[in-house]
């Protein structure tokens, strides 16, 4: 495939050994080892690393020499007294770092690991302006995003474009609170350092590296105390905060545990026989599993779904927590060599990291392929690109609308005194206002385009342009779609994120993506302004044409908005011209309109809006 600009964003202080840390860093290098441009960003501990991040952002300078992974260091961590090993660490002032990383650089992909909040993947989720991919690698519940915060962590999921899990116990967890189809992307597990074999005769070698919670070590140790000293056994226990001080060791037991603090995980297993990882599901650590099985440690896990899932039938299990049956598993692994010999010779083959890549590579391929193509048709554009620029308007109501009192006349008149070349006219559920308009559009010398806003059953509501007749409201948005298509009309999508209003949500956007010929980037009666923005997002990142319309329901919100293009004829011109258009728009006229929205549709009595209805028509005729 053509060569991708990708960010691939940790959660993890960098500097910190983390399972997640290792999957991005062999992962990247396998991804730029192919031609790929791979930027990594994550937080740090070291503050001058921050501020070089910080500088090189600020200057452009963010994807580095090919062939090199770069790092970005986006924020500094804070300590956090009792932070578990499994914790995002805290950054300072990453929104901002992320955003402007996400703004200047045009990334293709955007591969967010451990996306929940609140921690750096989370926020580049938010700010991404590219196709976003999702791998969710903990299969342990986090309750406040499962419990607390579903709906909300549901609805920033829904950016997500492809979502994999490393583990098929993740998938599963996942799917229960966030259903979704997750793709299995399991870690490498080729080793790095070759088996030392045990010789004949020599304890069989028992190792356990203190990845898990805290609570796990001292499952592992109380076990080795009922096992006694009559077997044959030694034990490593590779842990940076030393022997547990609430389960003392006596002596003989001592003599055969060795305590290391700095041992490579290699190493650690390949002078190793059986590993044993005991969490009892707060922060299990299962590519450690899967790599210590491919490299022939046979593992004795603790009952959970993802320690069955990897131990299958070439490790031994304990429920969470049972020390004599931990005890027992291990001495029937010291005592039965066929035992042994059986669970090592079902042992899985190594996966390489290059199939991991071949996995991933895979995935961006199938997103890519959802972005809207950037060029258009050349040879139309060449033949408008010469024609006057005229200014538009996308949409705005009549008095058709139920919602609004603006007579056609008013509304054409004061689109020709404000300078408008074209305007969308888009009732709701209505076409007359805009085929009345259409009739007397010369009389103006405002261009008319026939449209209309079409509330969908359940999914919010989209517009149609070029239409020529009234479709229904209540179907269901995919039925609305085709039949704006039917017409020969284009699908436009009007403030579609604006959550004050009946909006598509991201995932119904996603089923109509190919189907979307343009969409709303600003709509100055949106009320919070990062929905504009998060319009303008959608748009850049499937390539989508971007519209604006005043969406005006008094005639003096037209002009708040312009979008300025080549003059046009018909559906197909309209929107290659559109794809070249500039949008300007003016801030401050929210509060304006809507208070005459209001004395014009609300405080009004019939009769006196009838009276003003028809001044406004006298008026606009005599300056017709």
């Amino acid at each position: 495939m053509d060569p991708l600009a990708i960010v691939q964003v940790s959660p993890y202080p960098w500097e910190d050994r983390h399972e997640v840390n290792s999957y991005v860093r062999r992962l990247s290098e396998e991804l730029t080892g192919r031609g790929h441009h791979v930027v990594v960003a994550a937080p740090s501990r070291d503050e001058e690393a921050v501020r070089l991040t910080r500088r090189a952002i600020r200057n452009g300078d963010v994807l580095g020499e090919p062939g090199e992974v770069r790092v970005l260091a986006v924020g500094e961590v804070l300590p956090i007294s009792g932070n578990g090993r499994g914790r995002p660490a805290v950054p300072i002032d990453v929104a901002r770092t992320v955003e402007e990383l996400l703004l200047v650089s045009a990334f293709d992909i955007c591969h967010v690991h451990e996306p929940f909040a609140p921690s750096v993947s989370s926020v580049a989720l938010r700010h991404s302006r590219a196709l976003n991919v999702g791998t969710f690698h903990a299969p342990a519940e986090r309750v406040v995003a499962t419990q607390v915060a579903r709906k909300l962590v549901t609805l920033v999921f829904g950016r997500l474009d492809a979502r994999q899990a490393a583990f098929g116990a993740t998938a599963q967890l996942l799917d229960r609170f966030f259903p979704a189809e997750y793709e299995i992307a399991h870690p490498g597990t080729a080793p790095e350092l070759a088996r030392v074999e045990r010789v004949d005769g020599e304890p069989l070698r028992l190792v356990f590296l203190d990845v898990e919670e805290r609570p796990a070590l001292r499952v592992f140790l109380r076990a080795l105390r009922r096992l006694g000293t009559d077997l044959p056994w030694t034990a490593t226990v590779v842990s940076t905060q030393g022997p547990s001080s609430s389960t003392p060791l006596r002596e003989g037991i001592r003599e055969r545990v060795r305590f290391v603090e700095e041992l490579d995980e290699a190493e650690a297993l390949a002078h190793a026989d059986v590993l044993i990882a005991a969490s009892s599901g707060a922060l299990p650590a299962p590519a450690l599993v899967a790599r210590a099985s491919a490299a022939g440690v046979i593992p004795v896990l603790s009952r959970l779904p993802v320690y069955e899932e990897l131990a299958d039938e070439c490790g031994l299990l304990f429920e969470p927590g049972d020390v004599d049956v931990l005890a027992a598993q291990l001495a029937r692994l010291i005592e039965d060599d066929a035992l042994r010999t059986r669970l090592l010779g079902c042992a899985p083959a190594p996966r390489a990291w290059s199939e991991v890549a071949d996995q991933v590579e895979a995935s961006y391929a199938r997103v890519v392929d959802r972005r809207h193509d950037l060029d258009g048709d050349p040879d139309l554009w060449d033949r408008i690109k010469d024609r006057r620029l005229i200014d538009v308007d996308l949409h705005m109501h009549t008095d058709h609308s139920g919602d609004c009192a603006t007579p056609v006349e008013h509304l054409l008149a004061t689109a020709r005194d404000v300078g408008l070349g074209a305007i969308a006219v888009t009732d709701h559920n209505e076409v007359s206002g805009a085929f009345e308009a259409a009739s007397k559009a010369d009389d103006f010398g405002v261009k008319i385009i026939i449209g209309e806003e079409v509330k969908t059953a359940t999914q919010g509501e989209v517009i149609g342009l070029f239409l020529k007749e009234k479709i229904p409201r209540g179907l269901t948005l995919e039925e609305t779609v085709a039949e704006i298509k039917r017409q020969g009309g284009l699908v436009y999508v009007p403030h579609p994120f604006d959550r004050m209003h009946s909006v598509p949500d991201y995932e119904h956007l996603l089923k109509i993506l190919d189907d979307i010929d343009a969409i709303e980037v600003y709509n100055p009666r949106v009320a919070i302004g990062s929905f504009n923005e998060e319009s303008e997002r959608f748009a850049a990142k499937y390539q989508i044409v971007r519209g604006a319309g005043s969406d005006s329901h008094v005639a003096a919100g037209l002009g708040s908005v312009r979008i300025r293009m080549r003059d046009f004829d018909g559906p197909e011109e309209f929107l290659e011209a559109l794809r070249h258009a500039e949008i300007t728009t003016k801030s401050g006229t929210l509060l304006y309109v809507q208070a005459l929205k209001f004395l014009e549709t609300r405080a009004t009595p019939k009769a006196a809006r009838r009276a003003r209805r028809d001044r406004r028509i006298r008026r606009a005729a005599r300056k017709g």
